[in-house]
């Protein structure tokens, strides 16, 4: 399947979901600005989001892509709409305390008649400020959209699917690298460049996107947390590493996390390794279409406990499209009080991680909804990485 770009009856079907979702309730526009859910919609891709931008729906016809003039050529090269439906701002609302790119948006939904009515926000998003809703509540009636556009993603393609493999294939392809080349002595950030020259280089003959995470690669007390990155300490025997690094192709992320020691792993570690495993046995016997997230947290929360250890965080999250700074999809979470179904097509990256008191072990798994249970999309073995 050539999935280089997305056939125009996708796009039709993702447009009917949204608008099917705005009825529901009751928007007679919707301003989406999340960079995930503009491409989504409409299939932009450019690293524009650090000003002002957005994809508006109105009740009919093609969505209209808005934002700085100068990215105005990049919506011509990678959207399925026409230039009637790219609409720039002027450079000078860049930045600029005295004037606001939000007028320039209201004014464009008063052009196209979507003002008048109930126009959903996406307010609890990375990219959508309060400034932005201050100006833009002097024109609109605003309601609260926010994650709206996000639930409609839930379920992939075929074509989503075939993407999310290929990046599983690729994160494959570096934690293989970090077997190769890791070794006491070797300074983390030595390590971080090969792991960043495979994802970008890719597998299986398809190219390599950037994170929308850069590589977290802990080690040692530093390893007790969860979202610390790198520095240029060597790499030493005695302690865990772990890698949370994700494959992407074409935007669709696939993360997967690995822990890896130098020599023989302390006995607290090989009992976490076991309890991970059989937990991570529970989780995939009980996920399939019908369970809920809770269930699977349950399974794996229950398994746990009964090996002595504790997980107060979620053990995992709905993945796929995605830009900086999170690869989540902020919907599910496998967590006590999610009741959301599971369905065929939904991705997971299943995360249950665990942070000792001296270093953490991260095993995690990114797992397909199938029609009859659940498909790990990576083959790496799920155990400790140890090199002798």
């Amino acid at each position: 399947m050539d999935t280089a770009d997305f056939d125009q009856s996708e796009y039709a079907a993702r447009l009917a979901r949204i608008r099917a979702a705005m009825a529901r309730d009751g928007l007679d526009a919707l301003i989406l600005s999340d960079p995930s859910n503009m491409a989504w919609a409409t299939g932009y891709d450019g690293w524009s989001f650090y000003v002002h931008q957005a994809v508006v729906i109105g009740p009919e016809g093609a969505p209209v892509w808005w934002g700085r003039a100068m990215d105005a050529a990049g919506a011509r090269r990678t959207v399925w709409m026409g230039d009637d439906d790219i609409v720039g701002y002027d450079d000078s609302y860049v930045q600029n305390p005295q004037k606001h790119p939000m007028e320039t948006l209201a004014a464009l939904l008063v052009e196209r008649g979507w003002s008048g009515g109930r126009v959903g926000v996406e307010m609890d998003n990375y990219y959508y400020s309060a400034k932005a809703h201050a100006v833009l509540a002097g024109s609109l009636t605003l309601v609260d959209a926010t994650g709206l556009a996000n639930w409609q993603r839930a379920i992939k393609s075929a074509a989503e699917i075939e993407r999310m493999r290929r990046a599983a294939r690729i994160v494959e392809a570096m934690h293989r690298r970090i077997l190769e080349v890791a070794e006491p002595g070797l300074p983390k950030h030595h390590l971080v460049a090969e792991i960043l020259r495979t994802g970008t280089l890719g597998a299986g003959g398809h190219w390599g996107d950037y994170p929308a995470i850069v590589p977290m690669t802990p080690s040692g007390l530093d390893a007790t947390a969860p979202h610390l990155t790198w520095d240029d300490r060597p790499m030493r025997v005695g302690e865990a590493h772990f890698f949370e690094i994700a494959g992407v192709y074409r935007r669709y992320h696939c993360p997967q996390s690995r822990t890896l020691f130098f020599g023989e792993p302390p006995a607290k570690y090989r009992r976490a390794e076991a309890a991970v495993q059989e937990a991570t046995a529970a989780v995939l016997a009980t996920a399939g279409p019908g369970a809920t997230c809770e269930e699977i947290a349950a399974a794996f929360n229950g398994t746990l406990g009964r090996h002595g250890f504790h997980k107060d965080s979620r053990t995992g999250y709905s993945i796929g499209l995605s830009y900086p700074p999170d690869w989540g999809e902020r919907t599910m979470s496998l967590r006590r009080g999610d009741r959301t179904e599971l369905k065929p097509g939904m991705v997971f990256h299943f995360m249950p991680a665990l942070w000792l008191d001296d270093g953490g072990i991260e095993i995690t798994e990114p797992i397909l909804i199938t029609e009859t249970g659940v498909e790990r999309l990576c083959t790496l073995p799920g155990e400790l990485f140890v090199k002798t």
